[in-house]
């Protein structure tokens, strides 16, 4: 990280952003092209999940290419000033890397929903069998997290 002194190093910190963040952007690769896109997630132990369609642009990007990218961030704050060069941002961020995977068997896509549902509201959470069985359930193992703040 270019500015090191606004690298969070905390783990717990890190964390912390993780579970109150309300989106997550993930980033997919179709071939040389990026495509990144806002999603409600769920974090556990390690691991996004995120629940789609079964077909679209991201799922046939994972398919092909299951290198993804993320970002989330809390306590956004613009902070203007006289001069509108010296306007800023007060945030705390996470970026991380990992890979991406669809989820099939029905018991793992129930406990994903569990996280992504859990992550907005308070369970127990019940599901119809057809619910499950047409939804999609995307799980990153994340495998590199940096965390950033500014103003803070």
């Amino acid at each position: 990280m270019r500015r090191v002194e606004k690298e969070i190093k905390d783990r717990s910190t890190i964390e912390e952003i993780l579970q109150r963040a309300v989106v997550c952007r993930l980033a997919v690769c179709e071939g040389n092209t990026p495509y990144i896109v806002p999603l409600n997630f769920g974090y556990k132990r390690g691991r996004l999940y995120f629940h789609s369609a079964p077909e679209g642009r991201k799922i046939e990007a994972i398919k092909a290419n299951p290198n993804i990218c993320f970002e989330v961030d809390v306590d956004l704050e613009l902070v203007p000033d006289d001069i509108p060069c010296d306007w800023t941002v007060r945030y705390r961020s996470v970026i991380g890397f990992g890979r991406a995977h669809l989820l099939e068997r029905t018991e793992e896509k129930r406990e994903a929903l569990d996280v992504i549902l859990g992550h907005y509201a308070q369970g127990p959470f019940e599901y119809t069998q057809e619910a499950v069985a047409q939804v999609a359930i995307i799980e990153v193992e994340i495998e590199s997290l940096t965390g950033k703040q500014s103003g803070y």
